[in-house]
């Protein structure tokens, strides 16, 4: 099984962005984390990450011709603004969980829509990093 975690603008800034929000673990040690859950679970993870809304459609298409099972996806703010992300989703078919490392309906009224929601088969919001782990499962599960 292969699983490809997305994560959008700013999230490679990870401990050092708005630490009260998001925590003080940096993005390698989110991609350790993750990577060491995928082994634990026997499934393969490969990681990407963009600041550009176009670079994250072609991954989650790019996913689709590279047979990959299941997306974990953090649009982080397009999930606010993003209907190409919706549509790109939608159109690949591929299982996708939606992370957040914090709870965007508990914050600023703008982070409480969510456009890519409705196409994924879950979503897991204010677990930290751990979210992340937890959608992982939740694909390996599905798929098993």
């Amino acid at each position: 099984m292969r699983i490809l975690v997305i994560n959008g603008p700013n999230m490679n800034l990870l401990g050092v962005r708005q630490p009260d929000i998001y925590g003080k673990a940096t993005y390698e040690d989110l991609l350790t984390m993750v990577q060491e859950e995928a082994r634990r679970l026997g499934v393969e993870v490969e990681f990407f990450q963009s600041n550009h809304e176009g670079a994250l459609v072609d991954a989650i298409q790019k996913a689709y011709f590279q047979k990959v099972d299941g997306i974990v996806i953090n649009p982080a703010a397009y999930t606010h603004t993003s209907v190409a992300l919706l549509d790109a989703v939608k159109a690949v078919g591929i299982p996708t969980v939606e992370v957040h490392v914090s709870d965007p309906d508990t914050r600023e009224e703008f982070r409480h829509v969510s456009y890519i929601r409705a196409a994924c088969v879950a979503t897991i919001r204010g677990h930290g990093l751990e979210g992340y782990l937890e959608a992982l499962r939740l694909l390996a599960g599905k798929k098993e």
